[in-house]
């Protein structure tokens, strides 16, 4: 079988022998050639060329063509921060003050949507008849937060309304961007949501069921598959997401992939994830490697309906050989098995010292992230200190520790962080995989003056 018949197989339902294969190398691709990330976010040949280079590599049975959650809420006016190694992040809320709900849908040949629908059928053209080829979109909930900022979690308990409001809008612009990638002959169109993970089933149920059913009946109506890209802790709304009738969800590593396949078997929903992004793709070795894709296979109950990928879109200085490890850990895994059978992995030491928290001279609020200029989780939890931090200006300290260095990742270790993104206040957990109402949040740190 082809990469892409084992892909629509396992989509379709169908039992195969062996498990897809699906890297998320985004601007990643962009490092394998040479070319910054802005270029591959920008130019759609040198975004071709990385892509060939990720096709060649990486012998990925189905792959994305962007992975950039900004496209749309650049359109509808965000202003947008560059980076040269990870995608851009959004740096405005044009609807940050105001209750507006927008009428504007991006257009086929606004911002830049032509860029990617240029790559998509070029990718097509070059290597869709062998690879399953992915649109990504940005979901309703995680466009809705671009627009309004981190009033969007307010809104949720002050003004209900208008949160149903915008996701309506929002899904009509999902709706409309995953049309034109469909037409460019897309495989799977992903909807991808990060801030899903940071909010309750309840509010699931809410808000999110009617608006994310919505596009998966679009997608499914439009030809293609779907997937639902989830980043965070989404271990409490993995069955809620499984209602809404996605082809396929995607975790990344603060769900424990084997508890969740329990759940997305009964809804007989294919299931992706979920190498770590950090410790393990970026800082670990290509053994490392290796023996947690045979892990996380072994983890499982069975490999059905199941589909091998990073956590998420992968960091731009990926090592090549890491990634080439996982790679043959999937489609060679009995002889990269017996090759890690007595391998014992690396571990980062921590250097440094925690904080004496009893003593302090005013309260701390430590922001451990992946990285909150990558991860859109990250992001607002991190958006979410900073506005406390204005609120009391040189009355706290805050400090952000990301994924991305090593020795943060030893201090999560140190610290016993779970899940990411979290916040401590004085060394004690406050919020994980959450993000936190304003006032809740002023009312913990002022318990600490």
């Amino acid at each position: 079988m082809t990469g892409k018949e084992k892909v629509l197989a396992v989509l379709n339902k169908e039992k195969i022998d062996s498990i897809p294969w699906l890297p998320f190398a985004g601007v990643h691709s962009g490092k394998l050639k040479g070319y910054t990330a802005k270029e591959v976010s920008t130019d759609a040949a040198k975004l071709v060329e990385s892509l060939l280079e990720v096709n060649k590599l990486y012998k990925p049975d189905g792959q994305p063509v962007m992975f950039d959650l900004q496209i749309e809420a650049e359109i509808l006016g965000c202003d947008l921060v560059w980076s040269e190694d990870a995608p851009p992040t959004v740096a405005s809320h044009p609807l940050a003050d105001s209750t507006d709900i927008p009428e504007k849908i991006p257009g086929k040949n606004e911002g830049r949507i032509p860029m990617a629908i240029k790559a998509m059928t070029e990718m097509k053209s070059r290597v869709g008849a062998d690879t399953a080829l992915y649109g990504l979109i940005t979901g309703p909930f995680t466009l809705a937060s671009h627009l309004r900022g981190t009033n969007i979690f307010m809104d949720m308990v002050m003004n209900p309304e208008y949160v149903t409001a915008i996701l309506e809008y929002c899904v009509k612009v999902a709706n409309a961007v995953s049309t034109y990638y469909i037409e460019t002959g897309m495989d799977v169109i992903a909807v991808v949501d990060p801030l899903i993970s940071q909010i309750s089933p309840a509010h699931f149920e809410e808000f999110m069921a009617k608006p994310f059913s919505a596009v998966f009946d679009h997608i499914r109506n439009g030809g293609a598959k779907s997937s639902f890209f989830v980043c965070g802790n989404a271990t409490a709304n993995i069955e809620p997401m499984c209602k809404t009738g996605p082809d396929s969800i995607s975790v990344d590593e603060n769900v424990n992939l084997a508890a969740a396949k329990k759940i997305t078997d009964r809804y007989k929903i294919v299931i992706g994830g979920n190498i770590p992004l950090t410790s393990v793709m970026l800082f670990g070795t290509q053994q490392d490697n290796m023996k947690n894709t045979i892990d996380l296979i072994d983890s499982v109950d069975n490999t059905d309906l199941l589909i091998i990928a990073p956590g998420c879109d992968m960091p731009y200085d990926i090592p090549v050989e890491n990634t080439i490890g996982v790679q043959q850990a999937v489609h060679q895994t009995e002889q990269i098995r017996e090759m890690v059978k007595n391998y014992e992995g690396s571990t980062i030491e921590f250097e440094g010292e925690l904080p004496d928290y009893a003593n302090l001279e005013r309260p701390l609020i430590e922001v451990f992230t992946l990285d909150s200029i990558t991860c859109a989780a990250c992001t607002y939890m991190k958006a979410s200190a900073d506005d406390v931090k204005k609120h009391f200006g040189d009355k706290v300290d805050m400090v952000e520790y990301k994924y991305t260095e090593p020795q943060n990742i030893a201090r999560c270790k140190e610290m016993g962080v779970k899940q990411l993104p979290s916040i401590y206040i004085n060394g004690e957990l406050k919020y994980s995989s959450i993000i936190p109402n304003r006032s809740d949040f002023i009312a913990e740190v002022e318990k600490c003056l």
